[in-house]
């Protein structure tokens, strides 16, 4: 199958490994991995702000330069949710990169090993908005010698919200200080989540406060191939 891939904002200019991961999983899996050059932001930020005609352009910007693309796959479930919300026709062509593996393609076994404890961090826009239930879940089982540890009150806000951690920096803070909290708990050595926004909000935290626990994104992750 041929996938367009979405790369998004941060994972052009903070995590290009996010995206390198992305196609790595894609075509152990067996698939072509295409990459619209022309694309730009999906308006999310745009919009959250208040400024909804300028994330109506974008928007109609990313219709544009993915006209044609059947199947498009981002590595971000706030990204995805965005388009989606506000283009519903991208509705079974815009996918997060474990709804398109395990709900998609039917696959949850993608040959990855890591012999690591993770900490899965459902994120907000996992949750509520594309929806992704347990897929992350089911892959990060299917990884050869992943110790998956459960995370206390796993589908609270990690505090980053696109513009709400810096409009209401106080209050953000306060939330990420308990989500890390909540992770160093669990003991494990790596946390993983499907949006690198909030691997970066959770990674600053952990770094303040001199945490030995390190973020992965899910793509990262799987994209660890198995030996021989």
């Amino acid at each position: 199958m041929r996938v367009a891939l979405f790369i998004t904002c941060i994972g052009d200019a903070v995590t290009p490994e996010v995206g390198r991961a992305t196609v790595a999983v894609l075509e152990r899996l067996g698939h072509e991995v295409s990459f619209p050059a022309e694309q730009t932001c999906c308006g999310q930020m745009h919009i959250n702000s208040g400024y909804r005609a300028e994330a109506d352009r974008l928007g109609e910007r990313f219709m544009e330069v993915f006209d044609g693309c059947e199947v498009i796959v981002s590595p971000s479930s706030s990204c995805v949710g965005t388009m989606r919300e506000l283009h519903p026709a991208l509705r079974g062509r815009l996918f997060e990169l474990s709804e398109l593996l395990v709900h998609k393609l039917g696959v949850t076994d993608v040959g990855a090993s890591f012999p690591h404890s993770v900490v899965y961090h459902p994120t907000c826009h996992s949750l509520r908005v594309t929806n992704v239930g347990d897929a992350p879940l089911q892959l990060l089982r299917a990884v050869a010698g992943l110790e998956l540890v459960e995370l206390p009150d796993a589908r609270e806000c990690c505090g980053f919200g696109g513009t709400f951690a810096i409009k209401n920096a106080d209050t953000s803070t306060a939330m990420v200080i308990d989500k890390c909290a909540a992770i160093v708990s669990t003991g494990a050595s790596v946390v993983t989540a499907v949006d690198s926004s909030c691997l970066l909000q959770i990674g600053g935290r952990l770094s303040r406060e001199g945490a030995e626990v390190r973020t992965m994104h899910l793509a990262e992750i799987l994209a660890h191939a198995a030996s021989g």
